[in-house]
């Protein structure tokens, strides 16, 4: 079943295309965006039941952009009138006035605005609203305690299910673009005990589509619960420099964090990634193939028509057999960087600024069985369950956490597991490192990406399994 198209930005659409009419008489350059946007998360554990409306991403409301002779200029609400629109022309005025001469302002072009217009909705076999509260809280229930009379040792299992329906309108003087986009994701938190001595363990799921999601729920218990087993019996690790396997996981932090951030290119505007300067260089191994875009290889939470600004979204190649090709861009930072918008320009809703944001961000398959990759480790590491991260685009450094790694000698799991496990290094370095590619991938998107601690928006990553030397402690 498709997505249908919102009947609030329908009732809507008339006004919002006489305010874009307004502003098209006094500036070059005008653009309307309106979102009405559902999102619900639903939780289950020894605290209680939780079902609450998302007022993170889950708002109502519009944003006018102006192009103003050098810059944008924008406003919101979340409402509109006809009797609205002379006072958003005075607003923009008033604007005017006030910032002549204030603040310092890069030199922008005009967005471009090739003609385009289409509906586009997504795809899902069932719908969460219709599902109904009562019934996706019953199929968490079953999971939590399945989980508790199962295993022992297990002192809590919490799950969560939360999903997102987003209905966007983008007006222009020539595009006219709708898109229905819903996506969930769902997680289990294990809490396990052996002695005196308490460990945790997470895992996840997310798609494109809708309340079918909720089948795969018990998977990442079961998962979640493994997790818990091998922190339980972890060991501290020696640092050192290691030969590592990483999971999926493992893989799209690494992509996520040390390098996702370092190619969005309103840091190369202000001089804040070191990839500027690195553009047609080697930064990985020959191996390494990495992609972002919300029309990409696979479809996830990020997945989408158009973004923000109405840029059509891309599939973009960053990273081509170990060479850096390309960034990723909002459309203002394209324009002053005179390059094509690559369809990342995302706002956290219609009340945030646009920024270049990551979306569906992964490295690319390779031709590796996963068995072999472990075979051919003589002392290292398979690192699993990543937990947190953070990068420094300006020097390309990475540090990142992950729950344990299990240990492999003379090609071969030994039952041995270390951690907790922090990455840390260069990132080119890490990346030339890479001697191995699994034919296997995984992605997931469940959780939320922030630029500087703020403005989240949904995201995913993954790919393969690689093998790598990394610094660990």
């Amino acid at each position: 079943m498709k997505v249908e198209s919102s009947h609030y930005l329908a009732e809507h659409r008339g006004v919002l295309k006489e305010l874009l009419g307004a502003l098209l008489e006094r500036y070059s350059f005008a653009s309307v965006l309106a979102t009405d946007v559902e999102a619900k998360n639903y939780s289950v554990s020894r605290s209680g039941i939780r079902i609450a409306e998302n007022n993170i991403f889950g708002k109502r409301g519009y944003t006018a952009r102006v192009f103003c002779g050098s810059g944008y200029l924008e406003y919101s609400a979340n409402t509109i009138a006809a009797e609205d629109i002379p006072q958003i022309l005075a607003y923009f005025e008033k604007s005017l006035e006030e910032l002549a001469g204030r603040y310092e302002q890069y030199e922008t072009p005009p967005a471009e605005d090739e003609p385009a217009e289409f509906i586009k909705s997504t795809q899902f076999d069932t719908d969460p609203r219709q599902l109904g509260d009562e019934t996706i809280v019953s199929r968490l229930c079953a999971v939590r305690e399945h989980m508790l009379k199962a295993e022992e040792m297990l002192l809590e299992c919490s799950v969560r299910y939360n999903f997102q329906i987003h209905h966007k309108l983008f007006l222009s003087e020539h595009r006219d673009l709708e898109q229905n986009v819903m996506f969930g994701d769902c997680a289990a938190v294990c809490l396990a005990r052996r002695g005196e001595e308490i460990k945790d363990g997470y895992a996840s799921a997310s798609l494109l589509g809708g309340a079918e999601l909720l089948d795969r729920l018990e998977g990442c218990a079961g998962e979640a619960l493994e997790a818990a087993k091998a922190a339980l019996i972890s060991e501290p690790l020696v640092p050192g420099e290691y030969e590592c396997i990483c999971t999926p996981t493992v893989t799209g932090m690494i992509v996520h964090e040390a390098f996702g951030h370092g190619v969005e290119m309103d840091m190369f505007v202000k001089d804040r990634a070191l990839a500027r300067s690195c553009m047609g260089q080697q930064v990985a191994s020959s191996l390494v193939t990495m992609k972002d875009g919300a029309a990409s290889d696979y479809e996830d939470v990020a997945s989408y028509f158009f973004d923000d600004e109405g840029n059509l979204a891309k599939n973009t190649v960053i990273i081509d057999k170990g060479i850096l090709v390309s960034g990723i861009c909002d459309g203002v930072s394209a324009a002053r960087l005179g390059v094509p918008p690559t369809g990342n320009g995302r706002r956290q809703s219609f009340e945030h600024k646009a920024y270049t944001r990551m979306t569906n961000t992964f490295f690319t398959e390779g031709t590796d069985e996963v068995d072999d990759m472990i075979r051919s480790v003589k002392d290292g590491l398979l690192l699993d369950c990543p937990t947190s991260g953070m990068e420094d685009p300006k020097n390309w450094g990475i540090q990142c956490m992950v729950s344990f790694g299990r240990e492999i000698k003379d090609g071969a799991l030994t039952g041995r597991v270390f951690g907790p496990i922090v990455l840390t290094g260069y990132v080119p370095d890490l990346l030339r490192s890479i001697s191995m590619i699994s034919k296997k991938v995984e992605h997931c998107g469940s959780g939320a990406c922030g630029k500087g601690w703020k403005e989240w928006v949904k995201v995913s990553d993954g790919g393969p399994y690689i093998k790598a030397r990394i610094r660990l402690g």
